[in-house]
């Protein structure tokens, strides 16, 4: 485990393994570190892994009060830390804190975004009222519940009983209380495509090709803004394919992120 200092001096720690040229991941919201992934194994074959634990979970430090700028700043700063020009991949939560980020660093060599979460324009990220349902729940410490609910709106049913019967699951009812603010923050992302007019890296944006439409939709908003991405579908999978299918998820990343898919 390794540290960097944030811009508002919050310690964010992450986790190096490998070798190759340096890939940052970012976890999503109620996710484990990415060091875990079963596609992490994969991927350190090829490159220097610099797993995160975003602010307020395991081993980082959090700051208060808590805005999701901040959470760009954290990636920005352990990407900066790699030294040399890094990949950067981000899913879910953690696809959104990558995508800010990218405005922050010059570091980037290429960006990977698996299905960010944010509100599409003129449309709630959340039906009213949910947030202060899963607060409540949270305030009552029926966890299990909150969770199962939450993944319930991005897993099949399916999905969601298997990952109940992983070993992760415990460390996810332990890991929730940052859930409330995080779903308030991607609620108030409102993309704005002009921002990213000047950001020229390549970008992969990865989707299942089984999950969630309206995750989809925000990737297509997400491909209009960027000045160079590309869409590519993940066959038979929905918003864990890091887990369930490691070995397609790491060879997408691999073959962009070294330029083997020209």
């Amino acid at each position: 485990m390794e540290t960097v200092i944030s811009a508002d001096g919050t310690r964010i720690a992450y986790h190096r393994r490998g070798a190759g040229p340096p890939l940052i991941l970012v976890h999503g919201t109620v996710a484990a570190n990415p060091r875990v992934w079963p596609a992490c194994e994969i991927l350190t074959r090829h490159f220097t892994v610099h797993a995160m634990d975003r602010r307020g979970r395991r081993d980082s430090d959090d700051g208060q009060p808590y805005a999701l700028e901040r959470e760009f700043e954290d990636v920005a700063a352990v990407v900066d830390a790699a030294g040399a020009p890094a990949f950067l991949l981000g899913h879910s939560f953690g696809a959104l804190c990558a995508l800010g980020a990218a405005r922050l660093t010059h570091n980037i060599r290429k960006l990977m975004l698996y299905e960010p979460f944010f509100a599409l324009s003129g449309a709630p990220a959340y039906p009213p009222g949910q947030i202060e349902h899963f607060q409540a729940l949270l305030d009552a410490d029926r966890r299990e519940e909150l969770l199962s609910e939450h993944y319930g709106g991005v897993m099949s049913p399916d999905e969601l009983e298997r990952y109940r019967a992983s070993p992760a699951w415990s460390e996810r009812l332990s890991e929730v209380d940052t859930l409330p603010r995080e779903m308030r923050a991607e609620g108030q992302v409102h993309l704005d495509p002009g921002q990213f007019g000047d950001l020229t890296v390549p970008a992969l944006l990865l989707v299942g090709e089984a999950g969630p439409g309206f995750l989809r939709s925000v990737t297509d908003v997400v491909h209009a803004a960027l000045p160079d991405s590309r869409v590519v579908k993940l066959p038979g999978q929905g918003h864990l394919a890091m887990y369930t299918a490691p070995e397609l998820f790491a060879r997408q990343v691999i073959s962009f992120a070294m330029g083997l898919d020209r």
